[in-house]
């Protein structure tokens, strides 16, 4: 009951008064985590980011992530929807509805991920809404919340298990869309070991076995935090041609990079993205 109290309070709020309290959020959580703190600089450094300057904004750009997440999953779909101020790639999508082969949205966590299938769902024809794949928090308070807050028309979720996983590719054989964070690392057995940002990561298989068994399109989404509150900027993009000799996961990785070196400090840099999942054999 408090959490879902303060996240209505925070709902309340206009999103530039979220955005101010996300960046203070953001930083004083830096402070007091250390384990947070390492993998922040830790998975920076490795990206080639060195810059301080840097550092302090992607801090509190990961704050406002935070506290944006009440309004985007409370405030009426028209709402949010309309704090897309910018679309670029719109295109894009609608070839692909036009193809009825289904689409793949690849959207990493940079910027606000969340309001990227807000936005579709709100935008898209009736006949072909998008199935995100969801995994449940490791906080179980927050479940509650973030199913109403996806609980929207047009959108719908799919548990991270095989039923899950026959849920998504039945929707992409009807022609529809379906959406994944591709930057998780998946269970032992769901990926396999490719390089992301000079390091091995165990990066996730399953977009690219979805697309090849139907067909769909694949397309990159990310929605860039404008300055002061002024909303975001949805960029969608097609996935790159793999280079020669590259394996797929190295190259959803290689286009993941490409992505977040366009917007370095909304990349959710606290994430153990180098982990090794439970049963996983190391990376030699």
């Amino acid at each position: 009951m408090f959490l879902l109290g303060l996240a209505r309070g925070l709902a309340a709020l206009p999103l530039s008064a979220l955005h101010r309290l996300g960046a203070l959020f953001g930083r004083m959580v830096y402070l007091v985590s250390p384990r947070y703190r390492h993998y922040f600089r830790a998975n920076l450094c490795a990206a080639g980011y060195a810059d301080g300057a840097l550092l302090n904004r992607a801090v509190a750009e990961a704050g406002k992530g935070l506290l944006e997440l009440p309004a985007i999953w409370l405030r009426p779909h028209e709402t949010v929807a309309g704090w897309v101020v910018q679309v670029t790639g719109w295109d894009l999508v609608e070839a692909a509805l036009a193809r009825r082969r289904g689409i793949v949205f690849l959207t990493p966590h940079l910027g606000c991920f969340e309001i990227t299938a807000q936005y579709y769902a709100y935008r898209a024809p009736a006949n072909a809404p998008l199935t995100v794949l969801y995994r449940p928090p490791r906080k179980k308070a927050v479940e509650p919340l973030m199913l109403a807050g996806r609980d929207r028309p047009n959108l719908r979720v799919a548990s991270a298990d095989l039923g899950g996983v026959r849920i998504l590719l039945r929707a992409l054989k009807h022609g529809e869309a379906i959406g994944i964070l591709p930057d998780q690392a998946p269970g032992v057995g769901e990926g396999e070991w490719a390089e992301f940002f000079g390091r091995p990561a165990y990066t996730m298989t399953l977009a690219g076995r979805l697309a090849e068994a139907s067909g769909a399109q694949v397309l990159l989404a990310y929605a860039e935090r404008l300055p002061q509150g002024r909303g975001y900027h949805l960029q969608l993009s097609a996935m790159p041609q793999p280079l020669a000799g590259e394996s797929p996961a190295r190259a959803l990785n290689r286009a993941l990079e490409g992505l977040i070196r366009l917007c370095p400090a909304q990349y959710g840099w606290g994430y153990n993205r180098y982990k090794v999942p439970a049963g996983a054999q190391p990376p030699k």
